[in-house]
């Protein structure tokens, strides 16, 4: 198996490379408006806005940045494929104008004009973020009716192009059914709550890069890209940055796609995915870990295990999880500029591909259920029939 990867130099507003229709699923982190490491950013790309934030009028500064995202919501829109995915995370931000103290939604906002814009909206969720900061409350302190709650969370918007992806072709449910992911994955990663996941700490030379990046953690895109997407699949970051997204579609199988406005930010990108095989294969194995772990632990405590995963011969709790497989990577290679190649080992990784002993198996007994023709009809149900 092999996947491509390309990102661009340029306004994510003009994605003249990228041909309609052809994306997948969008994963992405845009500049958060009003919050003032972004100010010069929106401020360059609009006098509007630049004028707005000299007059200290923070309701028309509020607008003027996110009309600027609109443009690129309007690409979103017209690259994602019919039944296609956007995630969107995003945080509000707080901000004194004027001597004035206020909260600034911009996860509204942006999930107003995508409802205009024809996406459906499907739950969101909620990233609380951790912190230790000794100092993050704000206001009185301690006196009464002065105090602000503290933001301490982020929103992931999620939204659909049009209804239900469908799987019509063989090949497409062949590869949905190897794409799939363990049941106690499922059950951690749709909870409308993320509270394990902490921020990133990059470790950047350059003070331009340093200075306007705020990439999320690789844990987030790799969740939503394994949750809302197949391999094979194409991932498009419209805010690159750092290319934790592209570099999460290499771990996951995925082909992607990216657009980053800052010059500055290119040969970090492109030395950040020079690690793509070390960093995916670990997030790989760990996986695979915690699930052996997580088996082990459900056969000690005598709940049921009914299927063995095909590939790699440990127990599964579902049917859906028998062809999962996960894909290491082989080796990476730049084919251009700012694209590159991975391929992947088409077997399984030898050190958790073990026989389980068969009475580790554990099999609810099944429910005598009765016969159609045997069963007793309510005097009600014979009427109907």
């Amino acid at each position: 198996m092999k996947t491509t990867h390309q990102f661009f130099i340029g306004d994510a507003r003009k994605n003249n490379q990228i041909p309609s229709e052809s994306v997948d699923l969008v994963v992405t982190s845009p500049p958060y408006p009003m919050i003032q490491m972004w100010d010069e950013v929106f401020s360059n790309q609009d006098p509007k806005t630049r004028q707005a934030m000299e007059n200290q009028d923070g309701l028309l500064a509020f607008e003027c940045m996110n009309q600027l995202l609109d443009r690129v919501w309007d690409e979103v829109y017209r690259v994602l494929k019919f039944g296609g995915f956007a995630c969107i995370n995003i945080g509000d931000a707080v901000r004194t104008l004027n001597d004035h103290f206020m909260l600034y939604t911009n996860h509204s906002r942006i999930l107003n004009f995508m409802l205009k814009k024809g996406f459906t909206p499907l739950p969101a969720i909620i990233w609380r973020k951790q912190t230790n900061a000794p100092n993050k409350f704000m206001g009185s302190g301690m006196l009464p009716a002065g105090a602000y709650v503290t933001l301490e969370h982020e929103y992931i918007l999620i939204l659909r192009k049009g209804g239900k992806r469908l799987f019509l072709k063989e090949e497409d449910k062949l590869h949905r059914h190897k794409s799939a992911f363990f049941w106690e994955e499922r059950n951690q990663w749709f909870s409308d709550i993320w509270m394990d996941l902490k921020g990133t700490v990059q470790k950047l030379n350059e003070k331009d890069v340093r200075k306007r990046s705020a990439a999320f953690p690789f844990e987030l895109p790799y969740r939503l890209i394994c949750m809302y997407s197949n391999h094979g699949d194409m991932v498009f970051d419209p805010f690159l940055g750092m290319g934790t997204t592209m570099l999460a579609a290499m771990a996951t199988g995925r082909n992607s796609m990216g657009v980053e406005l800052e010059k500055h930010f290119c040969e970090p990108i492109i030395s950040r995915m020079k690690t793509a095989v070390d960093v995916s294969n670990s997030r790989i194995s760990n996986r695979l870990e915690s699930h052996i772990d997580f088996i082990s632990q459900r056969i000690k405590s005598g709940k049921p295990i009914k299927h063995i995963n095909t590939h790699y011969g440990f127990p599964v709790i579902t049917a859906q999880e028998q062809n999962l497989m996960i894909h290491s990577l082989s080796s990476i290679y730049q084919t251009g500029d700012c694209s590159f190649e991975i391929t992947y080992s088409d077997q399984p990784q030898d050190e958790f591909c073990r026989t389980w002993p068969a009475d580790n198996m554990i099999v609810d007994k099944p429910s005598k259920k009765k016969k159609p023709e045997n069963k007793i009809r309510k005097p009600i149900q014979l009427e109907l029939l």
